[in-house]
């Protein structure tokens, strides 16, 4: 009997972070709910990092995946703009860590690639093959769409990994 095995997956943003469970049954593959953490412009930064690790917390605690993976910061366009993402990236950072997850990055290009075959992907087309390959009913908001291939991305790569570890034993 396969083991079952859960990520959450998020999409790191300051007014609109998206997230995913994802779940690994043998060799398949599903989403169990995804999500954006909508928070309103006229919210402090420091409201929207609070809220970002509560409801990351809520869907830990309601899931318990083993596991969290986001998409790591390659490129900014300024320094502002550096610094609210990386606040971002602590809050989920710390809601992880406070359930005792591992935590797993991926490049935009990487998750790109395993979702559309392409590094240079929009993001419409991500939440077009999402949809596809998850055998979705809807397709999902563009950042869910996101956090969606984040944990495609890190299964993706878990069991390839774990398909070679086991051959390396055999050997």
């Amino acid at each position: 009997m396969a083991e079952l095995h859960r990520v959450l997956a998020v999409d790191p943003a300051l007014r609109n972070t998206g997230w995913a469970v994802l779940q690994l049954d043998g060799k398949t593959i599903s989403s169990l709910r995804y999500g954006v953490i909508a928070n309103p412009a006229k919210l402090l930064h420091s409201g929207c990092l609070l809220a970002i690790r509560e409801q990351l917390s809520e869907v830990i605690r309601e899931f318990r995946p083993h596991e969290c993976a986001l998409e790591a910061t390659i490129y900014v366009q300024s320094f502002k703009t550096a610094i609210t993402l990386g606040s971002v990236r602590g809050a989920v950072l710390i809601a992880a860590a406070e359930h005792g997850l591992a935590i797993y990055d991926y490049a935009p290009r990487e998750i790109k690639q395993a979702a559309v075959g392409r590094g240079g992907a929009n993001k419409e087309q991500v939440a077009f093959m999402m949809r596809s390959m998850l055998r979705l009913r809807e397709t999902p908001p563009p950042d869910a769409a996101d956090a969606l291939a984040i944990g495609l991305t890190h299964l993706q790569s878990s069991s390839a990994n774990a398909v070679l570890q086991r051959e390396r034993q055999r050997a």
